[in-house]
């Protein structure tokens, strides 16, 4: 094994550790601040994807695109929660599943009915189309590395919104106590739509950054969502910085298994059985890693209270 193949498949676990914590950053928000369980999300990465590659079609501009997935990820997001969402925050976690459920099922019906069932496809932009030279002489993608640090970048501007201004402030009272923040004349309703937007947002955005890597196509968010849940679960409900960890230890973990474990069962037994039995024990690494975790800490590396 060279030591720039290794390097190279650390960068793309890192690249979907970043793009698992826009996902999870949201839906740990929605949870924390609301008690909401959203299934829906995924859509919600499908949105912005459709968004940036249609619009980016029409205006051959990949950076309009982006903006585009944002505003409508964050829109209909703010749809969703004034007209549905709304209505389920006192209703049992079991009616929230069902209900974001269905909305699963309208958003990826809705979206074929608008897009077709053809897969759209979205260009890297011109300025991040090159390559890398990584150390041993291997070439990699200057776009994951883009992601890369994109995702660090929102990592931080996030941790700053909800650390350092009056929002963030109203946010982590609303984890904390929402019952009191509304008697202070905190606008709960306001505060829940800002905050469902801003994890629509995530998501969208998230979508629209892969979108470039694969094609854009219908259910496209409900893979990542099951990688979101596990996230959030690892690094703890409601904890910004679990779900940053505990991304990067899911994005890490699922990319360097699905490498070395084929390469570490050839060591004794033939190249196809190896490859059939580390893409099996690879594929549930992440399962296992988080069932050991929630062995030791039941609510997660980083647990809120």
């Amino acid at each position: 094994m060279s030591s720039a193949l290794l390097i190279e498949q650390l960068l793309n676990g890192l690249q979907l550790g970043v793009m698992l914590f826009l996902m999870a950053a949201g839906l740990t928000l929605i949870f924390g601040v609301m008690g909401l369980i959203n299934l829906a999300h995924g859509s919600l990465y499908m949105v912005g994807a459709f968004a940036c590659a249609w619009v980016a079609a029409e205006t051959g501009s990949f950076w309009i695109g982006l903006v585009a997935s944002l505003a409508a990820a964050a829109a209909m997001g703010a749809i969703v929660e004034i007209a549905i969402i709304r209505r389920l925050y006192k209703r049992d976690h079991l009616d929230q599943v069902l209900a974001t459920f269905a909305l699963i099922l309208i958003f990826s019906e809705g979206t074929r009915w608008v897009f077709g069932s053809v897969p759209l496809y979205l260009n890297v932009p011109s300025q991040l189309a090159g390559f890398v030279t990584l150390p041993g002489g291997s070439r990699y993608q200057l776009y994951r590395l883009a992601i890369i640090g994109v995702g660090v970048a929102v990592a931080l501007g996030l941790y700053l919104l909800i650390s350092r201004t009056r929002l963030g402030m109203r946010i982590r009272a609303g984890e904390s106590d929402r019952e009191m923040i509304g008697a202070l004349g905190v606008d709960i309703r306001t505060l829940y739509t800002i905050v469902f937007a801003l994890g629509a947002a995530l998501a969208g955005f998230a979508g629209a950054m892969v979108g470039a890597l694969q094609s854009v196509q219908v259910g496209m968010g409900e893979p990542v969502l099951i990688l979101a849940f596990v996230v959030i679960v690892i690094g703890g409900i409601g904890s910004i910085k679990g779900a940053l960890v505990g991304a990067i230890l899911v994005g890490l973990i699922d990319t360097m298994g699905r490498f070395l474990m084929p390469q570490i069962f050839s060591l004794f037994m033939g190249t196809s059985q190896a490859a059939t039995a580390g893409a099996a024990v690879a594929s549930m690494l992440i399962y296992i890693v988080m069932a050991i975790i929630l062995a030791v800490r039941p609510q997660g590396l980083f647990a809120k209270g």
